[in-house]
């Protein structure tokens, strides 16, 4: 079965590859023993940068698996809504 994000996979990988190269970037920081205040704000900007990523398949998974299987009604409903909602929950901790 193809997920939602399928349509916009190679702007994801492009974006996922992009945040690869800035942790490439803080380990050369650290390696390089760079300013301590200088590193965290890279590190800000990786996680601001994974959190887009995140949010962006949250919003495909609420826009499409959730509200197929909410038209479709049943258990299965009840379990994407439950994913869905513990997916949030997660995000709202990190």
């Amino acid at each position: 079965m193809a997920h939602a994000y399928i349509a916009d996979k190679d702007a994801y990988l492009k974006r996922l590859r992009r945040i690869e190269g800035q942790i490439r970037g803080l380990q050369r920081m650290v390696e390089q023993e760079e300013y301590c205040i200088d590193i965290l704000t890279q590190v800000s900007a990786a996680t601001k940068a994974l959190q887009s990523v995140a949010l962006g398949l949250l919003d495909e998974h609420l826009a499409h698996c959730v509200v197929d299987a909410a038209r479709n009604g049943g258990p299965e409903a009840d379990a994407k809504v439950r994913e869905a909602s513990d997916a949030i929950a997660r995000l709202v901790r990190s």
